[in-house]
């Protein structure tokens, strides 16, 4: 207790020091001492501030690159369990193979093993004697059937087994690869008579059109018509009998180019199998996109999208029908004939030659170079919505508007000509972020803005700068690859995205954060696609 009371007085002597201190005039120092403390340790603050955010940009580097990888890993362990699967699907073959070669053999040898006279035909069933009449015909006729045909009635109503589903092959660049040339092969004999039309009614060998030409209008005079496409049909099988047996007979208008071949490699990387099957499935995109557009435009045609170009084909099929009413079947067929080889041999040959009149008369070609698909009526659509008068009385149409950004003006943000535009679907633009796998650093890597498209450019506008550094600019011509991509579950928008590779980048750049990225990616694919034909068609 003594001790305890002890260091209560000397703390208070202590504290009466103190106070005398502070009122004496010395105060000042020690102010000035407080300040440079609290500056120094405000400093320190900040600088620890910067080195969390640089130390939290480094993280985000890391946690985006971690998960580029494991992308690429997984990936890889889809390619080595599908060949695990296959091994695995192949041993259980095996194994069903010798159970079955094992159940034969043992229906074999008891089938030797069993006494010839036991093997009995199949009898017809007995019919009745007791009613010589009707069922006696009945049964003659079963037993005729039996005997001739080797069935019975009640076999009629035997129901049929079902048989069950083949299972998918998994995917396999060697097995995509050799489907494609599989099926190159099989339209091989299509092409080549498409081929031989087209020469044939460019006169590209004047002599073979020629007589082609007379033969064909003197058997449409005579009404051979069908009788010499049969008989065309039956010399072709006839003499692909003879090719068949070894007979060398190669005719054709136009000489055909042999592809060469490349022989199968087993020894392929793993990136020599990505960019094999990337290639084949670019041409399968190619090819399926080509059949889109035309049963698109099929359906356009009949569905009365466009009444000007349907209502030809109407009026057609009107006075088809009333001709084929009122006319003899023979001078119809003689006049459809007659009609069909000038316009494949003359007609046709005029137009290919001068392009101004295939443009200027030629129908058939009018009609379907100017009938929509569904991609092109939706740019028609979401351009009509962007000429529409603003409420504010304008009614100078589109030319007369300015768009602009949260910078300043469209068109010079981004340096573009005044004629580039948002489109009508993005005239705010699409907020996203912008990563860019060939930067290092935090601020380039991963940028927040707003996505534009125009008919000819992808602008970026990052948010976060005042400069016009920090945005890009993209041709829609030199993208070569739009693919949807899926970065982070965490970002906005389930962390949905695109990846667009480009010529100037080594690794695709993502566009990530989108809530709407199926509606993105079909406005950049369609632009794309629209872009690349006019500058092809430009150079041509």
């Amino acid at each position: 207790m003594r001790r305890r009371l002890d260091r209560i007085r000397n703390w208070s002597h202590r504290r009466d020091d103190l106070m005398d201190q502070s009122e004496s005039p010395n105060t000042s120092d020690v102010e000035c001492s407080e300040e440079v403390v609290s500056g120094s340790l405000s400093t320190s603050q900040d600088e620890s501030k910067t080195d969390l955010n640089e130390v939290k940009g480094h993280l985000e580097i890391t946690l985006l690159e971690k998960h580029f990888l494991q992308e690429e890993l997984r990936k890889l362990r889809e390619e080595e369990t599908g060949v695990e699967a296959l091994q695995q699907e192949l041993e259980r073959e095996r194994c069903r193979n010798m159970e079955l070669e094992e159940k034969l053999n043992d229906v074999i040898n008891v089938r030797l093993d069993e006494p010839s006279s036991s093997i009995t035909p199949k009898a017809p069933p007995p019919h009745d004697i007791t009613t010589p009449g009707k069922e006696d015909t009945y049964s003659r006729f079963q037993r005729l059937l039996f005997n001739h045909l080797g069935v019975d009635f009640n076999d009629f109503h035997v129901q049929p087994q079902e048989e069950a589903p083949e299972p998918d092959e998994p995917l396999s660049a060697r097995r995509l690869t050799e489907n494609m040339r599989r099926a190159k092969r099989g339209l091989r004999p299509i092409t080549s008579f498409m081929r031989d039309l087209t020469a044939l009614s460019s006169w590209h060998s004047v002599y073979t059109t020629a007589i082609a030409f007379i033969i064909y209008m003197y058997a449409t005079w005579r009404g051979w018509t069908i009788s010499m496409f049969l008989f065309l049909a039956v010399l072709r099988l006839s003499l692909n009998y003879l090719i068949a047996r070894g007979w060398r007979i190669q005719w054709s208008i136009v000489p055909e180019v042999s592809e060469p071949v490349e022989p199968p490699r087993e020894d392929l990387t793993v990136s020599e199998k990505f960019q094999l099957v990337l290639h084949v499935a670019q041409r399968a995109q190619n090819i399926f996109g080509k059949m889109a557009d035309i049963l698109e435009k099929i359906k356009n045609l009949f569905m009365w999208v466009e009444p000007e170009l349907t209502k030809k084909l109407y009026v057609a099929l009107w006075v088809s029908f009333i001709a084929s009413c009122l006319l003899p079947y023979k001078l119809l067929g003689f006049i459809i004939g007659v009609f069909v080889g000038v316009k494949f041999f003359i007609i046709n040959f005029i137009f290919k030659s001068c392009p101004k009149l295939r443009e200027r008369y030629d129908t058939a070609h009018i009609v379907w170079s100017r009938l929509p698909t569904d991609v092109q009526m939706l740019e028609r659509a979401a351009r009509a919505s962007g000429r529409r008068v603003p409420a504010g009385g304008d009614d100078g149409g589109g030319a007369s508007r300015s768009y602009s950004t949260k910078r300043g003006a469209f068109h010079e943000v981004f340096k573009l000509p005044e004629s580039e535009r948002p489109l009508a679907v993005c005239e705010s633009g699409w907020r996203c972020c912008l990563i860019n796998r060939d930067k290092k650093t935090p601020a380039d890597y991963i940028r927040n803005g707003v996505l534009f498209v125009t008919d000819n450019y992808l602008c970026f506008e990052c948010t976060r700068s005042s400069s016009s550094k920090r945005d890009k600019v993209i041709k829609l011509v030199d993208i070569m690859d739009i693919q949807k991509y899926k970065v982070l579950s965490m970002l906005p928008g389930f962390g949905m995205g695109i990846s667009i590779a480009t010529p100037s980048t080594q690794k695709p750049m993502v566009f990530g954060a989108m809530s709407n990225r199926d509606e993105v990616f079909d406005v950049i694919s369609a632009r794309r696609k629209l872009a690349v034909e006019t500058a092809a068609g430009a150079q041509v």
